[in-house]
Parts: structure tokens; C-alpha cells; sequence
């Protein structure tokens, strides 16, 4: 045996004594194999996606948080507007119920006292819908905003504030 193989074998050997496999795969008739990855996982069980949304999902519903909100010209740079933020930025297409419900094949769901079915999931934020054409938040003062997303603007939200020289408006000056 030559010492290529002898070294694919001691590889492969380990990976079988350890349990752990990083690739698995199967072949098919034409001789393509279909290749599969084990992806690693913390002690935590989750891997690092995972723990990503996790963390997220907790800081966006962390009770008295405050975050800040720039919007920026994605064509000059400028910061166009800073505000705080009470708890979380949220999406105009975002609701407490699904849009559309039917009688049958779907997720119970009751409105009212009437029980019906949708197909949309709850999302892992507890509410259904996705993102649209306004952003809407209650900055540190309980002031409510809702700001329309059109061309060129870029949206960041931070938990801590950023180091910025001139902003276009400044809500908190108000």
C-alpha cells in the first residue's frame, strides 16, 4: 500500500472511530455523487446561524432596550436621519394575524369565535407577514415614527451608537 493510500485510510479511519463524519455521499447510477455536510454545533446544541437568530430574536424583545436608527444616502454617504429606537425597528408588512385564512388544509387560527385555517407560519417574532415599503418605531422618548423606504436609502439599526459626524435630521433635537 502506498503511503497516499495508507494516509487516506488513517483519515478516514479517524473520522469513523470519532463518530463524525463531515461528508457523507452517495452515488449515482451515472457515477454522480451527492455530497452532504455535518454542519458543527456548539455545546449549546445550536450551530452558529442558529445562535445568531436566537440572539437576535432575544435583543430585538430585550424589555428597555433602546437601539439607533440611521438611514443613509447609499449615493453620497450622508447620514440622512438618526433617531433612538424603543425596542425594535418594525416592517409595515408585518401583523398579529395571517392575511389570508381559509376552511380548510392550513394552521388553526380563531378570529373571533369562528375558527379557521391559514397558510402562513408564525415567524419566530410572533407575528406573521414580511417587510415593506415603511419601517415604523417609537424612539426613547415614546415618540412614535414610521419612515418610508424609497431608492437609495441604506437602513441600519445598532445597539450602540455610531460615531457620526454631521446627520441630515436629527429626531432626538427635536
Amino acid at each position: 500500500m502506498n503511503k497516499k493510500a495508507l494516509f487516506g485510510l488513517l483519515i478516514l479511519t479517524v473520522f469513523l472511530v470519532s463518530g463524525q463524519s463531515c461528508i457523507d455521499t452517495t452515488e449515482s447510477t451515472s457515477g454522480i455523487e451527492r455530497k452532504t455536510v455535518e454542519v458543527p454545533k456548539g455545546a449549546d446544541g445550536l450551530t452558529i446561524e442558529q445562535r445568531n437568530i436566537r440572539d437576535r430574536l432575544l435583543e430585538d424583545n430585550k424589555i428597555g432596550s433602546v437601539k439607533h436608527l440611521y438611514i443613509i444616502s447609499a449615493y453620497s454617504g450622508q447620514f440622512i436621519l438618526y433617531s433612538t429606537v424603543r425596542g425594535k425597528v418594525t416592517s409595515s408588512g408585518k401583523r398579529l394575524a395571517p392575511f389570508e385564512v381559509n376552511q380548510y388544509n392550513g394552521f388553526d387560527f380563531d378570529i373571533g369565535s369562528s375558527s379557521y385555517e391559514t397558510n402562513e407560519v408564525l415567524q419566530d417574532d410572533g407575528s406573521y407577514g414580511s417587510s415593506n415599503d415603511y419601517i415604523f418605531w417609537w424612539d426613547s422618548k415614546g415618540i412614535f415614527h414610521q419612515h418610508f423606504i424609497s431608492g437609495g436609502q441604506i437602513v441600519h439599526v445598532s445597539s450602540e451608537p455610531l460615531n457620526v459626524k454631521d446627520i441630515i435630521i436629527n429626531v432626538e433635537l427635536v
